[in-house]
C-alpha cells in the first residue's frame, strides 16, 4: 500500500500528462484556465499565476478521480503531433465573403485563415 507522500507524487506525475491552457477572456475580465481533455474551462482569476494554481489543484483532484474509478480516464493528449491541416465546413456566404477579403488583400484563401486563426 502506498503512502499518502507517494500517491500524491504519483497523481501530480500522472497529471503532468494534461496539457493546460490559460487565456485572457475579454468577456469576463479575467484568465480563464482549462486542461482539455480532461475538464474545460473551469477557473479564473486576475493574474495567469493564480489560474495556474487553481488549475492545477483541479488537474490533481481530477486525477485522483480517475484513480478512483470515479471517472473516466480521458485520452492523454501529451505527445500528440498535429498535421497543421484540418478541414471546417462553413455556411458558402461565409466562404464567398472570406475568399473575396482575401483576394482584396492579394492572398490566398488559406493564408488569410491561418492568419485570422493564429491572432485567435
Amino acid at each position: 500500500m502506498s503512502t499518502k507522500r507517494e500517491r500524491k507524487t504519483e497523481i501530480r506525475r500522472l497529471s503532468a500528462h494534461y496539457p493546460r491552457v490559460i487565456e485572457w477572456s475579454d468577456d469576463d475580465h479575467c484568465y480563464v484556465g482549462s486542461a482539455p481533455p480532461l475538464v474545460g474551462q473551469c477557473c479564473h482569476g486576475a493574474t495567469e499565476a493564480k489560474v495556474a494554481a487553481q488549475l492545477a489543484a483541479i488537474v490533481e483532484d481530477l486525477v485522483q478521480d480517475v484513480i478512483d474509478g470515479k471517472m473516466p480516464e480521458p485520452e492523454s493528449q501529451a505527445g500528440k503531433s498535429y498535421s497543421g491541416k484540418f478541414v471546417v465546413r462553413i455556411r458558402p456566404a461565409v466562404h464567398k465573403k472570406l475568399a473575396l477579403k482575401a483576394m482584396a488583400r492579394g492572398e490566398s484563401l488559406n493564408q488569410f485563415v491561418a492568419e485570422a486563426l493564429t491572432r485567435a
